[in-house]
């Protein structure tokens, strides 16, 4: 199913992101976490590039497998980084031969402690991608966005111009950057609104389950941790039990507002682990959650 369409009728809308694993076994295993995710219906899965898309043919092949073997959506996660346009072009068209409908269009992160630098021959912006995909396929085409800014845009300003132009590019949906602060979301809501930007923003949460991961992460991605927050997981760093606990109950009170705000789904960075996401999906489905926005949404 085409993601445009899967948000103009399903709720609720959630989705899952995974990593490629580095081996067979890897991959068996997150086959696996997948399934058992299943039962909640996910609107889709997605499947991201390693650092310098070194993961890229596992990339493919896990999507090809997820969609012929689960029967699930899946967005393919594709970068810039590390390949020319015949490549990219040979990529698209292995996609589009294995029924995958769904792409997400980055520029891409280059490994750690490098700048990127298109490769001769490539993309520089994930504009000039979304825009060939727009030219010469028929992808349901996603974009990311950042709610407190991408790292290297010098304003919020130049970040939502950007955004302006992937949007105009093609881009069907957008994907937040995870974020703790769900007024980050609502004020970048806002101001991408007022930018001209009218494509739907699905909310991107990550749930905490590692105290030194997740503060690895922010400080990757220029996200924040609200104070309170982080000092309910600074009283807890030695208990790795109470850690997870408080990330699917700090999720979970995020995605509730989330929805009943006007959210259209939630894009849960699952790190390849299921039980957090699983105990917070399948509470806010049994508690209903996100009945008040959507009922909202269709009487209107």
């Amino acid at each position: 199913m085409r993601i445009s369409h899967a948000l103009a009728t399903q709720r609720p809308f959630f989705s899952f992101e995974f990593f490629p694993p580095r081996d067979d076994e890897g991959s068996r295993r997150l086959l696996e976490t997948i399934g058992a995710l299943q039962p909640l219906r996910p609107a889709f899965v997605s499947i991201t590039y390693g650092a310098g898309g070194s993961t890229r043919a596992r990339t493919v092949a896990l999507a090809k497998e997820i969609q012929q073997r689960l029967g699930l959506t899946v967005v393919a996660h594709v970068t810039c980084i590390g390949a020319d346009r015949p490549q990219l072009r040979a990529l698209f068209d292995d996609l589009a031969r294995a029924g995958i409908e769904n792409v997400l269009a980055l520029r891409g992160d280059p490994p750690r402690g490098t700048s990127f630098e298109p490769v001769p021959g490539g993309f520089a912006h994930a504009s000039e991608l979304i825009a060939m995909l727009r030219r010469n396929y028929d992808f349901c085409i996603g974009a990311a966005c950042f709610p407190e800014k991408h790292p290297e845009a010098p304003t919020f300003e130049d970040d939502l111009r950007h955004l302006k132009t992937k949007t105009d590019a093609g881009a069907d949906f957008l994907i937040t950057q995870l974020f703790f602060d769900n007024a980050h979301f609502f004020e970048f809501d806002r101001r991408a609104r007022e930018a001209g930007i009218a494509v739907p923003i699905l909310a991107g949460l990550m749930p905490i389950t590692n105290f030194a991961q997740i503060e690895r992460f922010v400080a990757m991605c220029g996200a924040t941790i609200p104070p309170k927050l982080r000092v309910e997981m600074e009283s807890r760093r030695e208990d790795v039990k109470a850690v997870e606990d408080l990330g699917v109950a700090y999720a979970s009170m995020q995605a509730i507002e989330l929805l009943r705000g006007g959210a259209p789904g939630i894009h849960f960075y699952t790190l390849n682990r299921s039980p957090a996401t699983r105990a917070i999906v399948s509470s806010l489905l049994a508690a209903s959650a996100w009945r008040p926005a959507f009922q909202t949404l269709i009487t209107r």
